[in-house]
């Protein structure tokens, strides 16, 4: 394989920082393979409770002679379960309490958890159905199993719910996200305008003006609602993961099409996430598939691509934006050549 150094990308190359690469050494490598800039999930730790991976961000900036951006993923009003003393194997066809004693769930969920209703944890991963509501929660059957870890997403497919814009933690994160040299939030779960005006203000009232807004879709309010806040995002970005839960995935690729259409017709920037390279959690090499969607985001316009556990607790980090990195200039030669 061969490095394309002397060209760097006009696109923006992000990896999510994890315990695989929180290093100085491994920033440094991925920096040197072509990475610009580095997600910071703050689904489970504060952005103060990063400052040593935030350190080490930018001490390998600095041995590059970059200047890295520093993206912020605020938790917003995605809903996850609680904290598990331990992981948890849900085995197929097994019958289990939801709230209550059971799995904790947050509050605003209980009231959804009627008979029949889906229930998708870690990004889809597992699947519950409801069989029976219970004065706390709800019983309800594994569909598809697997191993639940305190902290994932859920998502309650078709229910109505509205969590509020940040969560107190959120607040906090935006309040020293300036003095720390954040340089983009990226809000979840985006569904409206005033969603984003929310995040907008709390920035500007915390010395946060000069930080850009990344308005993440990740359900079908947001898609519907798309040109209603686009023009008040700095950046849109096309988040597959829970996207997908939000509808058949044969029809996700459609999606992404319309949303990437929207964006290049009103010139706004977009980004594309979400297993770009999820076999290289486990391979050092991906698969052509994984390549082939790399190339064909850049190729309808992408401004930005993200991977995410593939950096964070993959086994191959800087292999990872290796690939990522050769794959988008080989798309932006493809381009150039017309």
């Amino acid at each position: 394989m061969t490095a394309m150094k002397e060209q760097p990308s006009a696109r923006q190359i992000y990896g999510t920082i994890g315990p695989a690469c929180a290093d100085v050494e491994t920033l440094e490598a991925m920096f040197r393979a072509g990475m610009t800039g580095i997600r910071l999930n703050l689904s489970h730790v504060t952005l103060a409770q990063a400052a040593d991976q935030v350190d080490a961000l930018y001490k390998a900036a600095q041995r590059c002679g970059k200047q890295a951006e520093l993206l912020i993923d605020m938790q917003g009003p995605e809903l996850r379960v609680g904290v598990l003393a331990e992981p948890m194997t849900l085995n197929e066809g097994e019958v289990l309490e939801l709230g209550g004693k059971g799995i904790p769930l947050p509050d605003i969920a209980i009231p959804a958890l009627l008979p029949g209703q889906e229930v998708l944890l870690d990004d889809g991963k597992l699947l519950l159905r409801v069989t029976e509501q219970t004065e706390t929660g709800a019983v309800a059957e594994v569909l598809r199993g697997g191993v639940l870890r305190g902290r994932k997403s859920l998502a309650l497919p078709g229910a109505d719910l509205e969590p509020p814009t940040m969560t107190a933690s959120d607040v906090e994160n935006i309040r020293v996200a300036a003095s720390c040299g954040v340089t983009g939030v990226m809000q979840p779960f985006v569904r409206s305008r005033r969603d984003l005006e929310t995040v907008r203000q709390a920035l500007d009232e915390n010395g946060g003006a000069n930080i850009r807004l990344f308005a993440k879709i990740e359900n079908q309010m947001g898609l519907e609602r798309l040109p209603e806040f686009l023009e008040t995002a700095d950046e849109i970005v096309i988040a597959r993961g829970d996207l997908g839960n939000a509808m058949p995935l044969w029809e996700l690729p459609a999606a992404q099409k319309r949303i990437e259409a929207q964006c290049r017709k009103a010139g706004k920037p977009f980004m594309v996430v979400t297993q770009m390279l999820a076999s290289m959690e486990q391979n050092p090499v991906p698969t052509r598939a994984e390549v082939s969607d790399i190339f064909n985001a850049v190729a309808d316009g992408a401004a930005a691509v993200m991977v995410t556990g593939e950096t964070a607790v993959g086994k191959w980090p800087v292999e990872v934006i290796r690939y990522l990195s050769n794959t988008v200039q080989a798309a932006e030669r493809f381009l150039q050549e017309g």
